[in-house]
């Protein structure tokens, strides 16, 4: 099979890359901005990723694409609209690839998108599903939907197949963000006031992120379907923090600090939706996953973080 990965240098491409070229049923082609040393069969150099991107070249024989190329969610962004220049990649771009795509035979799509479609949190206990209505809530979870909103119309009116996996915060070797300095705050031993968080968050290991593509690769089931990519075990923040520093072999120390008392001395000192993202929810089901591909992530959530420091894990 003729595969074609975009965003085959990023923290997830990376490792799809690794995972694919591995595999003797696949003949990888692999799309980066710049020369790159990577595992692929074959290596394409693309300027960019906008309305205006050539991929002829990239599209040449391909049955298949895995679209992880976008520009990824920035914390603090500082250009003047925002939403404007996630729109020129995320969905100019990404709907660029896909008519070129289905003008050049290509079966099917598959598009990492972003729970934040969804939305930003769930009531404890009722997570997200595939067919909720979407209700983004920035920038960059507006145009994730807006291009699959886009992806699906154009797999209407050419008959290209389009599979769209939503995935939760995932983690893995070489994690950035959010997760990294929690990895760094717990490995300096540091005390911190989570010690009494009661919420339920749902995150993806990279491996199994990665499992669940290539399951969606030629899953008959999987055409025109949305998935949400999860581990299927949801943890507190305290649970979280506990987990990673087992993983690191590093003490915990954790202070029961009410949740309601820090939601307030974060909303005061102006850190509103860090505090979101340490005390809320946000829950995903996976369950359309297992039923109609018989997908089970095969990493445990144990096992998932233990692979953040193991350094033998290829």
């Amino acid at each position: 099979m003729n595969l074609l990965l975009t965003g085959a240098t990023g923290f997830l491409g990376s490792r799809l890359t690794e995972v694919l070229h591995s595999r003797p049923d696949i003949n990888l082609a692999a799309a980066v901005r710049r020369h790159a040393e990577i595992p692929a069969s074959r290596i394409v150099q693309v300027p960019g990723l906008n309305a205006n991107t050539n991929w002829s070249t990239a599209l040449a024989d391909q049955q298949v694409i895995i679209h992880a190329a976008a520009r990824a969610h920035i914390m603090k962004d500082e250009v003047a609209d925002p939403l404007a220049e996630y729109r020129k990649v995320n969905v100019e771009g990404t709907l660029n690839l896909a008519r070129q795509a289905a003008k050049a035979g290509v079966k099917r799509f598959i598009f990492i998108s972003s729970i934040k479609v969804n939305g930003e949190q769930t009531p404890l206990g009722q997570p997200f599903t595939a067919e909720d209505a979407a209700a983004p809530e920035d920038a960059y979870g507006i145009s994730k939907h807006e291009a699959e909103q886009g992806l699906q119309q154009l797999a209407a009116e050419t008959g290209m197949e389009v599979v769209i996996i939503r995935p939760p915060l995932v983690y893995g070797p070489g994690v950035k963000g959010n997760f990294a300095s929690m990895v760094k705050l717990v490995e300096k031993g540091l005390p911190l006031p989570l010690g009494a968080i009661n919420n339920q968050r749902s995150l993806v290991a990279l491996d199994n992120l990665v499992d669940l593509i290539i399951t969606c690769i030629d899953h008959p089931a999987a055409a025109n379907q949305v998935f949400l990519a999860g581990d299927g075990e949801d943890l507190s923040t305290t649970e979280l923090l506990r987990g990673v520093a087992q993983a690191a072999g590093k003490p915990c120390r954790l202070l029961p600090v009410p949740a309601g008392l820090l939601q307030t001395g974060a909303t005061l000192l102006g850190k509103k939706a860090m505090a979101q993202r340490l005390l809320g929810s946000l829950q995903v089901d996976i369950s359309k996953a297992r039923e109609l591909l018989g997908w089970t992530p095969p990493l445990s959530v144990e096992q998932g973080l233990k692979r953040c420091f193991d350094d033998s894990v290829v």
